[in-house]
């Protein structure tokens, strides 16, 4: 049976999920890859604002293809992770709470999670065209420069995800 999570997230919504367990996710999350992670770091680092309000939010590593005429966005699967484990701890200590995207991350990225309490989910790859049907708004907020790899805020109804790493580390490619 799947858990619900709305955004913004809450810690008492972390702690009732232990990795393995299905979430919905319903609310604002915003689209971030490897180069607009590089670009928000840099922003922390030069006590820039960042473009959107960080704290308790939700990241997905995406990059979507261009929308078809009459959809919200185009195809809309998950990039692999690791990319941006060096990245995650600037904006964890800002306030992120969580991260989706696809396989495993360091270990040293697992104690960033549990030092944050946060979560890292899973989207399933393969299918981005079956998840851009839970996005029903799509905005550009940030570096349109980045062209697919621009942060967009998205409005997501029962995105589909997995915990993979839970707020106290323990990892499901570890079990």
């Amino acid at each position: 049976m799947e858990k619900k999570l709305t955004t913004p997230i809450t810690d008492s919504q972390i702690r009732t999920l232990q990795i393995g367990d299905e979430v919905l996710i319903t609310g604002y999350i915003y689209t971030a890859r490897d180069a607009a992670h590089k670009k928000l770091v840099e922003a922390i680092e030069n006590n820039e604002e960042l473009p959107f309000d960080i704290k308790d939010q939700v990241i997905y590593y995406v990059g979507p293809t261009p929308a078809k005429p009459g959809q919200i966005i185009g195809s809309c699967g998950p990039t692999s992770s690791y990319r941006m484990d060096k990245y995650s701890p600037y904006l964890m200590e800002k306030g992120l709470k969580v991260m989706i995207g696809k396989g495993d991350r360091t270990i040293e990225f697992n104690d960033v999670v549990k030092h944050y309490s946060g979560l890292y989910l899973l989207a399933i790859g393969g299918i981005g065209a079956k998840l851009s049907e839970c996005v029903v708004e799509n905005e550009l907020i940030a570096y349109p420069e980045l062209q697919s790899e621009a942060i967009r805020k998205l409005k997501v109804i029962d995105f589909p995800a997995i915990v993979a790493i839970d707020y106290q580390g323990n990892s499901i490619f570890n079990k």
